[in-house]
């Protein structure tokens, strides 16, 4: 038998060139661009272990539970580090991060999250990079949530390591993910002994024998069905325009915000200032003895589709999240959440107003 997804004619090395050069334009950058043949966890860890080392000394900010697995991936390389930790409620500031500097002058690597989905906090990465710029350390983002959903700009924020995957505001694949790499970055990772050589998490592989090889001929043999849909995406975002992309993701986190207040029943943006909220994601806080994963599972039973989740790990009690990116970034899959929310907490005697959630969500998106 025969499917549209089978039998394809392999994909040329050219074409793959292509789709990272047209991942290049979306960053704005003219560093190198690396799409890596995994979810995004594989550049994020190898660039770490690629670039750190027993002689690093970090700087890993943690406002979320993927700034915690940062810190424990350098330790593992032999890296100090220094951990900033603020309230996930909350966004970390460029004046904390010269205070750190302050007190460790020797900090030579700083490892941030832009956005956290899981928590639906976004950090001022431009003002932050600044402060790296004037310590000179080497930058190190995960722009996995946020690329599509806000500006990622690389180059113009001295960002040496720069980490994006397609599955959240780019609305593609999960299986197929993207490194931008800077100059100083790669000359970090040739000085490290340390770094992963013949290995899946090596950089350095890819490099030498694909970028500095003219890439020409593909190392291995691509994810073909990932990189169709990356490239299928890219083109959907080319042609709608990243800048009305964005504007759709912060029109829905506003309008979920407003909502959810308006909604009532002890539902509270869980991230207190709107500056800090992202726009990929937005979570809210679950009244008093209230389960957020019993709330979202009651939910879901009226539209299983919905973007709700509960929080994971210790938040799964008070926070759920409404996943308000790529297709979900629109008036109706945050109307029908906040809908489903109003219903499963009325059905507990909370009090809700669900006509003034559909009216602050219609004025809102306005």
């Amino acid at each position: 038998m025969t499917h549209p997804f089978l039998d394809l004619p392999p994909l040329s090395a050219e074409r793959f060139a292509a789709i990272e050069d047209r991942v290049a334009r979306l960053l704005d950058t003219r560093q190198d661009v690396l799409i890596t043949q995994g979810e995004a966890l594989l550049p994020l860890e190898g660039a770490i272990r690629s670039a750190a080392g027993p002689g690093t000394v970090a700087l890993n900010v943690i406002t979320g539970p993927y700034g915690q697995t940062f810190g424990n991936w350098l330790r593992d390389a032999g890296a100090t580090v220094h951990d900033l930790s603020v309230p996930f409620h909350t966004a970390v500031t460029a004046g904390q991060v010269r205070e750190a500097f302050a007190e460790h002058p020797e900090i030579d690597f700083v490892s941030l999250v832009h956005a956290e989905a899981a928590t639906g906090n976004t950090n001022p990465v431009a003002e932050i990079g600044e402060a790296v710029r004037e310590q000179g350390a080497l930058f190190y983002l995960d722009a996995v949530a946020s690329v599509g959903a806000e500006p990622v700009l690389p180059d113009a924020w001295g960002v040496d390591l720069c980490v994006i995957g397609a599955q959240k505001a780019m609305g593609g694949p999960a299986g197929v993910s993207a490194i931008s790499v800077s100059e100083r970055a790669w000359a970090r990772m040739a000085a490290n002994p340390g770094a992963p050589r013949r290995s899946y998490l090596s950089l350095l592989d890819w490099k030498e024998r694909w970028t500095d090889a003219g890439r020409t001929a593909l190392p291995h043999a691509p994810a073909q069905l990932e990189m169709l849909a990356l490239e299928a995406c890219l083109e959907r975002i080319e042609a709608t325009g990243p800048e009305a992309v964005m504007a759709r993701h912060r029109r829905a986190a506003l309008a979920t915000r407003a909502g959810a207040v308006a909604l009532g029943g002890g539902l509270a943006p869980y991230v207190y200032a709107e500056r800090d909220a992202a726009p990929v994601a937005t979570t809210l806080r679950v009244p008093s003895g209230v389960a957020a994963s019993e709330l979202v599972a009651r939910a879901l039973e009226s539209d299983p589709a919905l973007p709700l989740a509960a929080g994971g790990g210790a938040l799964t009690k008070e926070m759920i999240r409404v996943n308000h990116y790529g297709p979900d970034a629109a008036p109706d899959a945050v109307q029908g959440s906040l809908a489903a929310l109003g219903a499963a907490l009325a059905e507990r005697g909370l009090p809700v107003d669900p006509a003034a959630a559909r009216r602050a969500v219609e004025h809102t998106w306005r």
